[in-house]
């Protein structure tokens, strides 16, 4: 089985966002490979799309170690954990002050850019980067330079940009909350990483990977999968993808007896019907029961243990309306009888 983990999985039992394996068994796995060797030959800035725990910071530690840079740092962030005032000092640094006596102020922390010089310079959800950052980031795509904060001249940088998304970047250039210019110097070299339910022939391996190494720090004895474990993994729609599969297989563990994982140890959020049921006696074209089954998704979403559920949902249903309008900011507003800064700010 093809595999590639983070170098240090984590150990806490509280769900993240982020994948730390994943497995390249199912067909679509392999043309996703395929794509990542392509990208890796090149040194272009390299996209990485795809919905939050599918393994996207795997696959670019994956095209630094397969590139000509493989022996230089690789360095990664996450614009969304940065905040907008400190997002660019970050990661392109701070010019050190000189003061009218001619003396220095102290030298300002390295920034990202200079640690992972001659390397790969990862930024994960590129989204919420902000505008000021941007203009920073498609000067070094382009010319290899860097401006620190406060610096009148440029300075050279080595790096190779690897970015990734969990929203569609395309959206937030409609709204002018990200450089068009930027997604098309990015997107030379897209990859779409596909979400697990697209491809099913990897959720058994890598449940017998998260089994196999969650398993050893319980104890030496192995565990293995029943067929009814099997059915019901293959039947989920994992809508946390991988890292939703990691923390169901890891919660098993702690419940299933003798080193056998049977379906009633595992935790998955229930399936919500794929067509309403009939309309409730009185109801109009079936709203009530679409309702019904709403709810249900909802409540799905909550056994989930996934983080941020009701921003989640919010995002889903403002960006529903907003194709639904035709990417038209007033229309969505007035469909949802919110404000046109509303859907705006839920568009980032």
């Amino acid at each position: 089985m093809r595999l590639l983990t983070l170098p240090t999985p984590e150990s806490t039992t509280a769900p993240t966002e982020r994948a730390t394996a994943l497995a390249f068994e199912d067909r679509r796995s392999h043309q996703l490979l395929q794509r990542v060797k392509q990208a890796a030959a090149g040194d272009a800035a390299v996209l990485l799309a795809g919905e939050t725990g599918t393994g996207k910071e795997i696959l670019a530690r994956y095209v630094h170690e397969l590139g000509a840079r493989r022996s230089r740092p690789f360095v990664a962030v996450s614009c969304a954990a940065l905040s907008p005032a400190l997002a660019e000092s970050a990661i392109f640094g701070v010019e050190r002050v000189e003061h009218g006596s001619g003396a220095r102020g102290p030298a300002p922390k390295r920034s990202l850019v200079e640690a992972a010089e001659g390397g790969t310079l990862y930024l994960d959800e590129i989204g919420y980067l902000p505008v000021g950052a941007q203009d920073r980031l498609l000067r070094l795509l382009q010319d290899r330079e860097v401006v620190r904060l406060g610096a009148r001249q440029p300075a050279p940088a080595d790096v190779r940009v690897i970015a990734a998304a969990s929203v569609p970047l395309e959206d937030m250039v409609a709204v002018d909350r990200f450089r068009e210019d930027l997604l098309s110097r990015l997107s030379g070299a897209a990859i779409a990483v596909p979400a697990l339910r697209e491809r099913p022939g990897d959720i058994l391996p890598l449940a017998r990977h998260f089994l196999a190494m969650y398993g050893r720090r319980l104890g030496p004895a192995p565990c293995v999968l029943a067929s009814s474990a099997m059915e019901r993994l293959l039947a989920h729609p994992w809508p946390g993808n991988i890292r939703e599969l990691e923390h169901v297989l890891q919660q098993a563990l702690l419940v299933c007896r003798a080193g056998r994982v049977t379906g009633g140890d595992l935790r998955l959020a229930s399936l919500p019907p794929k067509a309403p049921p009939p309309a409730l006696p009185g109801a109009s074209s079936g709203v009530d029961a679409w309702m019904a089954t709403l709810e249900s998704a909802i409540t799905a979403l909550f056994e989930c243990d996934l983080p941020n559920v009701h921003e989640r949902v919010e995002e889903i249903v403002i960006r529903a309306a907003y194709r639904r309008c035709e990417r038209n900011l007033g229309h969505t507003a007035n469909l949802l009888g919110v404000t046109r800064d509303l859907v705006r700010a839920r568009l980032l």
